[in-house]
């Protein structure tokens, strides 16, 4: 596959996790229903394109493969690019969909911390949260052994972080899950919990899996 066709692919993988994904929240379809809106988004384009580019959807995703080895830091920022851009428009169609009303009460489905969580538990709960997910991204769709339903897996595990940590964080463990709706909608608080914690946690679980879970050669 070429560049063009891979950064395509990562645009419209993560458009549609943002524009379900948001619309989920603003029809308040309710907690079990917004992680399994989000899970099944990232499951079924990682199924129709993660061929194609691998379907990482999310820049903290791509950190984490660049951490392993798995792409080389021209493409990580070209992908990231391509992610912060699908999640902006995602975001914005979101927007031109529902009405102003909608997306000022939910705020366009920013994630934001709980009244009661601080921005260091904001932090530690999104780096918990994806350190699971690029583990899972790493062991059921990166490596060979891998059980071959990578899309299921990532989405399961999407799902069931979303399940723990929607009511503190609202389980971005995405920086473009994060960018899209805050530069739409302007909703910036606390906005650095959503980069620092999704990437240190991706970091560290490419670094555990190559360090410790990979192949080991001879």
């Amino acid at each position: 596959m070429n560049t063009a066709q891979k950064l395509a692919a990562e645009f419209i993988g993560t458009f549609t996790l943002i524009f379900i994904g948001v619309s989920s929240i603003c029809v308040n379809a309710g907690l079990p229903g917004v992680a399994l809106a989000h899970g099944l988004a990232i499951a079924v384009m990682i199924a129709a394109m993660g061929y194609i580019s691998g379907g990482f959807y999310n820049p903290a995703v791509t950190f984490g493969a660049w951490v392993g080895g798995k792409i080389d830091a021209k493409n990580a920022i070209l992908y990231a690019a391509a992610q912060l851009s699908g999640g902006l428009v995602g975001a914005l169609a979101v927007r031109a969909v529902f009405p102003a009303s909608t997306v000022e009460l939910f705020k366009l489905g920013t994630p934001m911390l709980a009244p009661d969580v601080g921005v260091g538990a904001g932090i530690l709960m999104e780096f918990i949260l994806t350190f699971f997910l690029v583990l899972v991204v790493y062991g059921s769709a990166i490596d060979s052994r891998g059980p071959g339903m990578g899309g299921l897996f990532v989405g399961l595990t999407i799902t069931a972080d979303i399940l723990a940590g929607g009511p503190m964080t609202g389980a971005s463990m995405n920086p473009a899950r994060t960018f899209g709706p805050a530069l739409a909608g302007g909703y910036w608080e606390n906005h650095l919990v959503y980069w620092i914690g999704p990437m240190l946690g991706a970091g560290l679980a490419a670094l555990v899996y190559k360090k410790l879970l990979a192949r080991r050669e001879g």
